[in-house]
């Protein structure tokens, strides 16, 4: 396995972590993992996709406000990153996202083909990601802040499922504040998507999670749903998971996440013609 080290693209000096799974000569599908920051768990975690023979780009965002080196799992960690998690504006996490899918395609080993995927706050940010028509695949585990719109500045949650009205914001090309991603799922309709979370994760409820899977199908989404009834929050991070890491449940998730990359990314089944099948009514 060949580690590039840290990365920085050709934009604005942004940072993160480059995994190759294989010789540098050989053709691989590509994974954007979407974190906070590059803690021992995220890295373990990239390693893992890219020993199954795909790169794959961590970038950092939180590069606006410090450098590279991961936040502690720790009262002041967790309390700095959900400090910059509102600050940090989502037109910021979109230009981040189109980033690194740029910085990706440009490498001579890319196929061209990219997933998204990424835990907690980097779950919602791979599934934000992939409003980008160049993702094809995206698999967020306990993804925050998407049934609320509490991602980026923001008025408070907010769990209506009709969309606000769009905020004026002078400082943008769109003359408006990037909408949340809920307000968006109709883009992800050439996206297959696999949702993951725990029933006893506290910070995406039933009400939520409820909310989430009306929307992606009211948007006419390819998804899955999975929901695991003893996981808690942060259930896949194996180190300072207060109690809370899984490795059973989190090994059934990696096997979602390799299949549904592996039958997207890597098995050539050709254009998909976006038509509705009818299936057959039989025993």
């Amino acid at each position: 396995m060949n580690h590039a080290g840290f990365f920085a693209d050709r934009y604005s000096g942004r940072r993160g972590t480059l995994i190759a799974g294989t010789d540098d000569h050989q053709k691989l599908t590509t994974t954007s993992l979407r974190q906070r920051t590059v803690t021992g768990p995220v890295a373990r975690f990239a390693r893992q996709i890219a020993g199954q023979g795909y790169i794959v780009a961590a970038p950092s965002s939180y590069h606006d406000f410090t450098g590279p080196e991961p936040l502690a799992y720790d009262v002041p960690g967790t309390d700095q990153g959900n400090e910059w998690k509102v600050v940090k504006t989502l037109d910021s996490y979109d230009e981040d996202s189109r980033s690194t899918v740029d910085y990706l395609l440009s490498l001579p080993t890319c196929t061209g083909r990219i997933g998204a995927t990424g835990m907690c706050l980097g779950g919602h940010l791979a599934l934000r990601a992939a409003l980008d028509p160049r993702i094809t695949a995206a698999i967020p585990y306990f993804g925050t802040d998407i049934h609320s719109r509490t991602l980026g500045p923001n008025d408070g949650p907010n769990t209506s499922p009709t969309a606000p009205a769009p905020r004026p914001d002078s400082t943008t090309a769109s003359g408006f504040v990037a909408p949340h991603t809920i307000d968006q799922f109709e883009k992800l309709q050439h996206c297959e998507v696999a949702m993951i979370f725990g029933i006893k994760d506290t910070h995406v409820p039933d009400a939520g999670r409820d909310l989430i899977r009306a929307k992606l199908r009211e948007a006419g989404v390819t998804f899955s749903f999975y929901e695991f009834a003893w996981a808690q929050h942060a259930f896949i991070r194996d180190e300072l998971s207060k109690g809370r890491y899984d490795p059973a449940i989190t090994k059934v998730c990696f096997e979602v996440l390799l299949e549904t990359f592996g039958r997207v990314l890597k098995t050539d089944l050709g254009q998909g013609t976006g038509e509705k099948e009818e299936v057959e009514h039989v025993c």
